[in-house]
């Protein structure tokens, strides 16, 4: 997460008209009907918020202006799928900038960087895989979830460092050419987090998770055709 100090004003106003769009299509596509009439749905979705809100809350906050924390949004997208998903998360948002841990200026930005690009690298990689239409449970739960996450983790940083690069404003560190090594540090427990949550909801609730294919999964045969 950034702070408004260290971004320029032109990255804060692109933020906000870049994310704007982006939830007002998520809230176009929501099938609200379902969700009103469901309230498995809706507890889902609030337990997912407060969820989100808590894990976003844990974080390392940097003199710098920027802060560290898990993301968690691949979980949270293979549950909800992408729309609930990206409202979620910006609900999960106002909590935070509630309890001034999050800057109105830059509620964009952030957003599009820990909620729009995860959710967008998630929901690519469960397109690919349903494409692929596998028979192993594995599959969904490395591709869609450890995988995913790890990739969300790892451009999400380098999206964000690439921010406050071009925007000049921000002093970084002597040491970039040995980030590279800290990378593992931020991606292997993303993933590890992610992986674990879906894995559990294959295991136990498999019914909660709108991107999994409970009938190819865990109804179809495992030896081949051949």
């Amino acid at each position: 997460m950034i702070s408004a100090q260290v971004l320029s004003t032109t990255s804060l106003t692109l933020g906000w008209v870049a994310y704007v769009p982006l939830l007002l299509w998520a809230v176009s596509r929501t099938r609200w009907v379902e969700l009103f009439t469901d309230r498995r749905r809706q507890h889902l979705l609030f337990g997912t918020v407060f969820a989100l809100f808590a894990l976003w809350l844990v974080r390392r906050d940097f003199d710098t202006g920027v802060s560290y924390h898990f993301i968690g949004m691949t979980a949270v997208t293979l549950l909800l799928d992408w729309p609930l998903a990206i409202l979620g998360g910006f609900f999960a948002q106002l909590g935070l900038m509630a309890l001034g841990r999050q800057d109105l200026a830059a509620l964009g930005v952030n957003g599009l960087l820990i909620i729009g690009l995860p959710v967008l690298i998630t929901e690519v990689c469960a397109i690919l895989v349903e494409r692929a239409q596998p028979r192993n449970l594995f599959v969904y739960i490395f591709c869609s979830g450890f995988f995913a996450a790890a990739l969300s983790a790892l451009l999400c940083l380098l999206a964000a460092m690439g921010l406050l690069w071009l925007d000049g404003r921000f002093a970084m560190p002597e040491w970039l050419t040995d980030f590279v090594g800290y990378l593992w540090l931020i991606i292997f427990p993303e993933a590890f987090i992610n992986g674990m949550v879906v894995s559990a909801l294959v295991v136990f609730c498999p019914e909660w998770l709108e991107t999994f294919n409970r009938t190819r999964y865990l109804q179809a045969p495992w030896k081949d055709d051949a």
